[in-house]
C-alpha cells in the first residue's frame, strides 16, 4: 500500500522558505481552510495571535501528485549538514554538457529567488552524471540533478 508523505523543514521563515520551494518546484503555497478567500481571514478566525501568524506553512503539488513540504518555525539555526536532502530534477534526460548546461541555467534562476550556490560536481560517466549542490535561503542543501 502506497503513503502519502509529508517532507518537514525546520527553519526561521516558514512563509519565506515556503515561497522559495514553491518556485523551485513549480508548485504553490498551500491555501487557507475551505470557507476562508486568505490566511489572514483564517487565522483572525482561529484567534491566532500576531507573532505567532508565521509559525507554519506548506507547499503543495497542484496536480496533488508530489509531497506535501512543511515549514514550521523553530527557534534555533541549522547546526549542521543535512543527513536527508531533496534532489531537484532539472535535467532529466540529458547528458554531458547539455546536461550541465541545463543545471547551471537553473541554478542562476534560483539564486535569484534566494539561493546559494555550492559546489558543481562535473559527470564521470558511467555512474556519475554530474549534478550542482546548493541551499535554500536558511542553508538547507539540496541537488539539482
Amino acid at each position: 500500500m502506497a503513503r502519502d508523505i509529508q517532507i518537514t523543514f525546520d527553519c526561521a521563515d516558514p512563509a519565506g522558505l515556503a515561497a522559495f520551494w514553491s518556485t523551485a518546484l513549480d508548485c504553490q503555497v498551500q491555501g487557507p481552510p475551505g470557507g476562508y478567500e486568505t490566511w489572514e481571514q483564517a487565522l483572525d478566525a482561529m484567534g491566532v495571535p500576531l507573532e505567532n501568524r508565521n509559525d507554519a506553512s506548506a507547499v503543495v503539488d497542484p496536480k496533488g501528485t508530489g509531497p506535501r513540504l512543511f515549514f514550521r518555525r523553530v527557534p534555533e539555526g541549522k547546526q549542521a549538514k543535512n543527513r536527508v536532502h531533496l534532489d531537484v530534477r532539472a535535467a532529466p534526460g540529458l547528458d554531458g554538457d547539455e546536461r550541465m548546461a541545463a543545471l547551471e541555467s537553473e541554478a542562476e534562476r534560483l539564486v535569484s529567488h534566494g539561493a546559494t550556490r555550492l559546489r558543481r560536481h562535473e559527470p564521470a560517466p558511467p555512474l556519475e552524471a554530474g549534478h550542482l549542490v546548493m541551499a535554500d535561503p536558511e542553508d538547507n542543501e539540496f541537488c539539482l540533478d
